[in-house]
Parts: structure tokens; C-alpha cells; sequence
């Protein structure tokens, strides 16, 4: 029923696991460093995988999370570089900090609808990473969630979600469409730094905050609107966004942040 701690650690000779439904917990550590592990099939009854459960399983291409588990612990999957394809079971509600971190090699990601957290760092340096469905119950994008997604061209963030945390896609070079949900109210410091190919954004009118450095050096931004319930703009919000011509910031803003829109060069219209 329970595989315990560092159970498997370091076998690098191992290939292949099938863990059985009767699991119901993998322990932590349980398969770090299984260098030659290449499939791992994990059963229904499994509900918890515990922090770095698979880490460092640099051989693993695919794993298919079954429908049982709840939690996938911090750094489960990290550094699986070899990593291509991960298919969530219909009852994950939190993928933990950095659990998927530096999987290289993933390419595209389904976050089913039964999370609720995508916690800190949980994809960041997954730079082969081209496309993120993100549920419709997920409430919190945490902390560098997609930082350094180098590929991910576009992303869709529901109206569950209410924060989008620091540096949460900070150098995400590629991404050029954002749609960002009436739910949010916070975009945190970095959140959109250096999406060089960003061209346009609609900030809702749930969101109150825009962070420090939230769209700094988003070089190609020529259309943004600002909604209604705005009420901070951050320091360097927008500094660099030379692709700007023209800015409304509506009534509900009390505060703009110091160098908020430096360097937008094309900047000719601003309605305060």
C-alpha cells in the first residue's frame, strides 16, 4: 500500500515501473535518481507523490498520473530532462513547487480542471514547452510558474484564477497572445518581463494591482487596456514597451509607480 522514502533511490539500472492500484502513497525521494528509468505507470489508488518522488529521472519520456492522486509533491519531476509527455489524472488539485522544473523536453501541458494551485516554480525552465491549457478551478498561478518557457506562444488564464504570481511568465520570449481572466485581481512583479513578442493585453476589470516590472521590455505591446478597477500601476510597469502609441489609464487609478512607462518611445497619446 505505501512505497517509503528513498524506497527505489538511485537505482539507475531501473527501466520500467508499474506501481499497482492497491498504492495509495509514493514516498519521498522514492525514485530519485533512477537515471534509467524510461516508463512509469502509476496506478488509481495512488492519492499522493511525494516530494521529489522522481526527480532526476533523467531517461523518463512519459508518466501518466493516475486518477486517484490529489497532490503531486515539490520537485516530483523535476529535472526529468527527457521528459515528454505527463497526462494529469481528473482528481490532481495541486501540482507542488518546482515539480516539474527544468523538464526540458516537455512540450505541451493539460492541466485538468480539478486544480486548484499551480505552485512556485512548478514548470519554470521547461524551455521546449510550446502549449499550457490551464483549468477552469485554478485559483492561484504561483511564483515563476512558466519562467525562462522560452517557447509557449500563447496562454489562456480563466476566470478562476485570482492572482498571477511574480515572475510567473517572465522570459517567455515567444508568447504572443495573453488573455487574462475577469477574475484576476493581482499581476504580480515581473509577471510578463522581457515577452518580447507580446503585442497586445486586456487587463480585466477585477484586477487592482499591476506589479513592479509586470510588462517590462515587452518590446512589440502596441495595443493595451486597462480596466476599470485599477488602482496601482507599479514602478517600470510598462518600461521599455516602445511599441505603445497610445494609453488611457482610467479613474479608479490612484497611484502610477515611478519610471511606469520610461522608454516607451512611440508613446504620443495619454489620457489620465
Amino acid at each position: 500500500t505505501v512505497i517509503g522514502n528513498y524506497a527505489f533511490y538511485g537505482c539507475k539500472g531501473l527501466t520500467s515501473v508499474i506501481i499497482p492500484d492497491s498504492v495509495t502513497s509514493i514516498g519521498e525521494e522514492a525514485f530519485n535518481g533512477c537515471t534509467g528509468l524510461a516508463s512509469v505507470t502509476i496506478g488509481n489508488d495512488v492519492m499522493k507523490i511525494g516530494d521529489w518522488a522522481f526527480s532526476y529521472c533523467t531517461g523518463l519520456t512519459s508518466v501518466t498520473i493516475g486518477n486517484g492522486v490529489k497532490s503531486i509533491g515539490d520537485r516530483a519531476f523535476s529535472y526529468c530532462k527527457g521528459l515528454v509527455n505527463v497526462t494529469f489524472g481528473n482528481s490532481v488539485t495541486r501540482i507542488g513547487n518546482s515539480a516539474f522544473w527544468k523538464c526540458a523536453s516537455l512540450t505541451r501541458v493539460i492541466i485538468p480542471d480539478s486544480v486548484t494551485n499551480i505552485g512556485n516554480s512548478a514548470f519554470s525552465d521547461c524551455t521546449g514547452l510550446t502549449s499550457a491549457t490551464i483549468g477552469n478551478s485554478v485559483t492561484k498561478i504561483g511564483n515563476s510558474a512558466f519562467l525562462n518557457c522560452a517557447r509557449l506562444t500563447s496562454v489562456t488564464i480563466p476566470d478562476s484564477v485570482t492572482s498571477i504570481g511574480k515572475e510567473a511568465f517572465y522570459g517567455c520570449w515567444e508568447l504572443a497572445s495573453v488573455t487574462i481572466g475577469n477574475g484576476v485581481a493581482s499581476i504580480g512583479d515581473y509577471a510578463f518581463y522581457v515577452c518580447t513578442k507580446l503585442t497586445s493585453v486586456i487587463i480585466p476589470d477585477s484586477t487592482t494591482s499591476i506589479g513592479d516590472y509586470a510588462f517590462k521590455s515587452c518590446s512589440m505591446l502596441s495595443s493595451m487596456i486597462i480596466g476599470d478597477s485599477v488602482a496601482s500601476i507599479g514602478n517600470n510597469a510598462f518600461d521599455g514597451c516602445k511599441g505603445l502609441t497610445s494609453v488611457i489609464i482610467p479613474d479608479s487609478v490612484t497611484s502610477i509607480g515611478n519610471n511606469a512607462f520610461d522608454g516607451c518611445k512611440g508613446l504620443t497619446s495619454v489620457i489620465i
